[in-house]
């Protein structure tokens, strides 16, 4: 039978645990002592956990093509794909990893290695939705991109799409198989994105509202040891083997943690709250700027913050900053981390005095190092590149923003170090290899890169402690700590699919991904108990329009701060609405919101238990003004008319001060320019801060016990 654990580029925890494996084959097929029972759970949970990294393993290749893309570095592009991997882009196609090169190489760089000077071409990935074969070899996974490139002095361009990939396991490597992209929308910068057909087609899934629910099937019963006659490995026993897995296992915990972290982070600048960004960072930690300086310590990254101003939003404020495009990695000691990603900014002042505010886009790199704490992963270096400044009103290709040097009373401790210095086509470093050929990344030739020193010195390592306790114990603590990973994905699965089946008006299928006991908000209106009152309301609400569909409302939700009740069977989910809206015949601009989800493990599934929306957090009135041009209304918006035809079954106007500001709650409403307040489920990550607004449980739950998923037999998540 073919081998259950195919070879993969080894890291050290790699290797040892393929030693162990090999070892375990002969334990589990030829011992019959008491220890049996044990080196068979080992043996599946080492299956478990391979998996759960397949998982991982797409999605960073996704990620890593993103990044790559950024900088024109299209030979690590086609790298990532099989050796006889098809590409489908639009109407082009592309067969074999030389061919895929060159078509990057002439169709996105035209022709140049690298950037061309003044290029932007940022491609950012967004709602992934993956789905590991059964066999473990291969995979598909759907992706939004939504990319701004282009040329200062020359063209800037708006594109988006959504990619249906396959995926597969090539000589023990994750690569990409198939890529699909199909494309959506796309304009100029000056008139704005349009639908790219008349009749904007849905995109056909790779799944079904059950299998969003299920990143990897449950193992076929075929998954057994392999005759032990024909394998060579030493003997070892399950206790060592499990050591290897506990290792594993942690990897996968701590990037949650620091994924949460980040993306919290994100959220916390967004409004302005300097007290809690602060609590993120180490006692002796920095945040480093390009060209700005180096600020050491709290108090000194406190000042850097208020750059952009005192702590909170006032009227008319925007401070939007996504963090998109992340990739992890946890260093062997399992005490420092490392993330690579993108931050895009949205900023504006609505009240400037001009007619159209002022407002501003932004692009830059941050490149992070954390270190656990007691058990608390901390910001202790932070370094943002920033690559892009532009005014709204004109665009990247007609303007490129300089900010002036920090007043006095904002100015760093220190320059940065010299290899931190940006000069034109510098390219932050990349610190992992290329996750498909396990090499360094490729730059072109006389290329800088920035960001490869570090700004503090390493931190003690500590010898890891040597795993001891009852083997059954330490068996179950692993398994029930791989759940909670294992949770971490199915959630972001789940808010992706909600997008999907949403921006798609397919309301059956929305249904579907509720459990039979949840529940769902419907905008300005109320909450909808049961998957069949969902299901029924929603049919009594047909789409708006007929078609052709021309009207894309899109629902794109990111930056997840995803939290996993301690026996891995229910986790709550943060997560920012992105909202472009698109037409064939104009564009329609931006909207943004917060999403606040949780979902449960229902027969072996992951469905919605709940389905919170506050909105609108900032819209834009057209595109052409953005949403620095919104102005306060002259009176006051009518409340949305009751539903008499349906009406739900927990009205926003019962929930009192959670819905204070919401069009649709209690009391007068709030709308952009004027600023909602923001309701988070978790305090602080590292201080245990709590937020001004916090509602840990479901919005409802308050008044309406019988909505909390604790009272159907599962945990709430940690807050």
């Amino acid at each position: 039978m073919p081998n259950v654990f195919p070879l993969r580029r080894l890291t050290s925890h790699g290797l040892a645990l393929l030693v162990a494996i090999g070892a375990l084959y002969v334990v589990v097929a030829g011992d019959t002592s008491p220890s049996t029972s044990a080196a068979a759970r080992v043996h599946r949970l080492a299956q478990n956990v391979e998996r759960a990294e397949s998982v991982r393993a797409v999605k960073r290749l996704q990620e890593t093509y993103a990044q790559y893309s950024q900088f024109g570095l299209w030979t690590d592009m086609a790298a990532l794909f099989a050796d006889n991997a098809q590409l489908s882009y639009g109407k082009n196609n592309e067969q074999g990893r030389q061919a895929i090169a060159n078509y990057f190489l002439t169709t996105f760089g035209e022709g140049t290695h690298g950037l061309k000077p003044g290029g932007l071409h940022t491609q950012m990935v967004l709602r992934p939705l993956i789905n590991v074969s059964a066999d473990g070899q291969s995979a598909k996974g759907r992706w939004w991109e939504f990319s701004m490139t282009g040329q200062h002095g020359v063209k800037a361009e708006w594109a988006a799409g959504i990619f249906e990939n396959e995926y597969v396991r090539e000589r023990g490597v994750w690569k990409i198989a198939r890529m699909r992209y199909n494309p959506m929308f796309a304009g100029p910068y000056a008139t704005g994105w349009r639908n790219v057909d008349e009749d904007q087609k849905i995109v056909p899934y790779h799944f079904t509202p059950d299998e969003t629910g299920i990143p990897v099937p449950d193992l076929p019963a075929s998954a057994t040891p392999p005759d032990p006659k024909t394998t060579t490995a030493p003997t070892m026993n399950p206790a060592t083997a499990l050591a290897a897995l506990e290792q594993r296992i942690s990897v996968m915990n701590d990037e949650d943690k620091v994924r949460n972290l980040q993306n919290a982070y994100g959220y916390y600048t967004d409004r302005k709250m300097w007290d809690d960004v602060t609590d993120l960072f180490t006692a002796d930690g920095a945040l480093a700027i390009a060209n700005v300086g180096v600020y050491d310590g709290p108090k000194s990254i406190r000042r850097s913050l208020e750059r952009s101003g005192p702590a909170g939003l006032k009227h008319g404020q925007l401070n939007e900053l996504m963090q998109l495009d992340m990739a992890v990695t946890i260093e062997p000691s399992g005490l420092e981390a490392r993330s690579r990603g993108l931050e895009l900014g949205m900023l504006g002042e609505a009240d400037s005095g001009s007619p159209n505010g002022t407002a501003f886009y932004t692009l830059a790199i941050f490149e992070n190092r954390y270190v656990k704490q007691n058990d608390i992963w901390r910001i202790r270096e932070m370094r943002i590149f920033p690559l892009m400044k532009t005014d709204y009103a004109q665009g990247w290709a007609k303007s490129q923003i300089v900010d002036p040097p920090p007043a006095k009373e904002h100015a760093p401790d220190r320059p940065v170090p010299a290899s931190d210095v940006m000069s034109p086509g510098a390219i932050p470093v990349f610190f992992a290899p290329n996750p498909a050929t396990g090499k360094p990344v490729s730059l072109p030739s006389g290329v800088k890169t920035v960001g490869h020193e570090r700004l503090l010195a390493a931190p003690a390592a500590r010898r890891p402690a040597t795993p001891s306790g009852d083997l059954d114990a330490r068996i179950t603590t692993a398994e029930r700590r791989l759940a909670i990973s294992k949770a971490w994905d199915g959630a972001e699965n789940m808010s992706t699919a909600y997008g999907d089946y949403l921006d798609d008006l397919d309301f059956g299928g929305l249904g579907k991904l509720f459990a039979l006991k949840g529940h769902k908000e419907v905008p300005f209106s109320g909450f909808y108990v049961g998957r069949q009152r969902i299901i029924d309301r929603d049919a009594t609400a047909p789409p708006p329009g007929s078609r052709p569909r021309a009207m894309l409302p899109l629902h794109w939700r990111t930056q997840p701060v995803i939290l996993v009740a301690e026996d891995g069977r229910s986790a709550s989910i943060r997560s920012r609405l992105f909202q472009p809206g698109s037409s064939y015949t104009r564009a329609m601009g931006f909207g943004g919101g917060m999403y606040h989800d949780q979902v449960v493990l229902e027969d072996g599934v992951w469905k919605f238990w709940s389905v919170v929306i506050d909105e609108h957090y900032f819209s834009s009135p057209t595109y052409e003004g953005g949403w620095a041009a919104a102005k306060d209304p002259a009176t006051p918006r009518r409340p949305p008319a009751p539903n008499t035809t349906y009406p739900p079954d927990i009205p926003l106007t019962k929930l009192g001060e959670r819905e204070r500001g919401f069009r649709g709650g209690t009391g007068e409403e709030i709308a952009w320019p004027g600023i909602l307040p923001m309701w988070f489920h978790y305090k602080n990550p590292v201080s245990g801060r709590v937020p001004d607004n916090y509602w840990p449980d479901c919005v409802p739950c308050m008044q309406h016990p019988e909505t909390s998923m604790k009272n159907h037999g599962y945990l709430l998540p940690p807050s």
